[in-house]
């Protein structure tokens, strides 16, 4: 049986009887016509760097069929498709309404013969055994309700030799940092969040999830005891976010 751990009952909603699956697909369909610029804006445009790094840990691979969990609005999907040039890049996400912007971007950017984003969980992924090359999840590991179930169901759908790159925030260690760090995540960005998309518990779900998320070695360690072999974490800008890989 998976292990539950702190963040798999982290929920955007204390007072709700809903269960974190549902609430997080109801979330993310309600911010999703302002998630892009609220992502670029939040982040000052690094997050787009952070993603490009986490998919440079595929190049070597040449991967021609990736999965590509909890995609939203397909952001790692496109640049994957113009990074790696795969055959064919599936996302699958819990939120319709993201993955409805999604392929308006991807059709705009004349993909739409390379990548198809569908409904799907990440517990239960609708896909045979060792079916993809690589499977990439950015900033989307906090939301399953499950953790270790949703990592072992990665693990089935891999090729042998295949890759699993996650990209997930992560907490600063260095002193200074984390007190800036702390009081952005906590008061400046659900602050600056809550007047453009009017949902505030959003961001704080973020902030409550990354905190309750087991990061670095702990996770590393979920990889490995879900089978995953050559497993790495590498933080980026200040440890503010993480690269993790393993190996099937």
């Amino acid at each position: 049986m998976a292990e539950k751990y702190l963040h798999d009952n982290v929920v955007p909603d204390t007072a709700s009887a809903e269960t974190k699956k549902k609430q997080v697909a109801e979330m993310f369909d309600d911010i999703a016509p302002r998630y892009d610029f609220l992502n670029r804006f939040l982040s000052a445009g690094i997050d787009v760097i952070w993603r490009r790094k986490a998919l440079a840990k595929l190049k070597e691979l040449h991967p021609k069929l990736m999965l590509d969990v909890a995609t939203g609005t397909g952001d790692v999907a496109i640049m994957a498709a113009r990074q790696l040039q795969p055959e064919k890049i599936i996302g699958i996400d819990i939120s319709e309404k993201m993955l409805e912007g999604g392929r308006v971007k991807v059709a705009a950017k004349g993909l739409d013969t390379v990548i198809e984003l569908k409904s799907g969980d990440s517990e239960t992924i609708n896909f045979p055994d060792n079916t993809f090359d690589a499977v990439t999840v950015a900033f989307g590991v906090r939301n399953f309700e499950n953790l270790e179930k949703g990592i072992s169901e990665i693990y089935r759908v891999l090729k042998p030799g295949g890759r699993l790159v996650v990209l997930e925030f992560s907490k600063p260690k260095l002193p200074g940092v984390i007190q800036a760090y702390n009081l952005y995540m906590s008061i400046v960005a659900p602050q600056v969040a809550g007047a453009f998309s009017k949902n505030k518990k959003a961001y704080q779900y973020l902030t409550n999830s990354i905190k309750a998320f087991p990061e670095g070695k702990n996770f590393v360690a979920v990889l490995n005891k879900t089978g995953f072999s050559n497993t790495s974490c590498k933080p980026l800008t200040l440890g503010i976010c993480s690269i993790y890989c393993g190996d099937k």
